[in-house]
């Protein structure tokens, strides 16, 4: 029997998937939990062992790519990801032929993904080519929405202005350990001053830069090492081998980013490894 994971931040289609799922035979998929957004399925991915992964893309804060991109590569379940109208994604999912159910998910549909996540269950050949075509949906998108080749430097900014509460503050970009945009959103996170021997901690402030903008305002103390992320090379501790290529790069006050495989390549260039 597989044991699945149904991830939608609605929750009348989390039932109805569940429903679904138990039409399909008692003996052949059993529900183990739910999840209505990324973080929260990370979580449960962390601590439960889980055959098969049904991941709506269109979430709140992560959705379901970079979902897929945390998710640790020797616990990664079988992957379908659900979609109502997002058609650049169709494209993405049909030409590495990775499974996906368009919504409303059809009965007969979902049969099939069923017997596709069975078959990988008990295939290891079949299982390491999913585990490749999820690499080059990744690589496709990682391409098609990455920065221009050359950002246009202006002269390096030595803090950056952040909206708080009924004021703006000045962040010193040397406290700055990565700025991360998440379902449109920029976010910078950011290292506070704690007293002597304190633990360090982080905090996060939404801003109204884009990447791009911020990029080019930052010196070569920083690098874009993913689509949706900078970093600043001296706040990474440790380079962890994820999957195809990619590092999992653990920061400051062990906050974590995946990079995108080829940017790791140009990563590891830039730290001499």
């Amino acid at each position: 029997m597989l044991k699945a994971l149904v991830v939608d931040d609605e929750a009348p289609a989390r039932a109805r998937l569940k429903k679904l799922l138990a039409a399909t035979g008692d003996d052949r998929v059993e529900v183990v939990g739910e999840a209505s957004d990324g973080a929260e399925a990370l979580d449960y991915l962390a601590a439960n062992e889980v055959d098969i992964l049904f991941l709506d893309i269109q979430m709140p804060e992560l959705n379901g790519f970079e979902v897929l991109e945390r998710i640790d590569p020797t616990k990664r379940p079988v992957v379908v990801f659900t979609t109502a109208y997002d058609t650049y994604a169709l494209r993405a999912f049909e030409e590495s032929v990775t499974d996906y159910l368009l919504k409303p998910i059809s009965r007969e549909r979902l049969e099939e993904s069923v017997r596709r996540a069975e078959r990988l269950r008990s295939t290891p050949e079949a299982r390491s080519d999913a585990d490749r075509r999820l690499s080059q949906l990744l690589d496709r998108l990682d391409h098609d929405h990455a920065p221009a080749e050359r950002v246009e430097k202006s002269e390096p900014v030595r803090q950056i202005s952040v909206p708080f509460r009924d004021r703006i503050i000045l962040i010193p970009v040397r406290h700055l350990i990565s700025a991360e945009i998440h379902d449109g959103i920029t976010r910078l996170y950011v290292t506070e001053e704690t007293p002597e021997g304190g633990r360090q901690r982080i905090r996060h402030h939404v801003v109204n830069y884009t990447l791009d903008e911020l990029e080019a305002k930052l010196d070569n103390a920083f690098m874009r090492v993913h689509r949706s992320a900078i970093v600043q090379l001296d706040q990474i501790k440790e380079l962890i081998p994820w999957f195809s290529g990619r590092y999992k790069l653990v920061l400051t006050g062990e906050h974590e980013v995946i990079a995108s495989r080829d940017r790791s390549r140009i990563l590891k260039e830039r730290l001499m490894i």
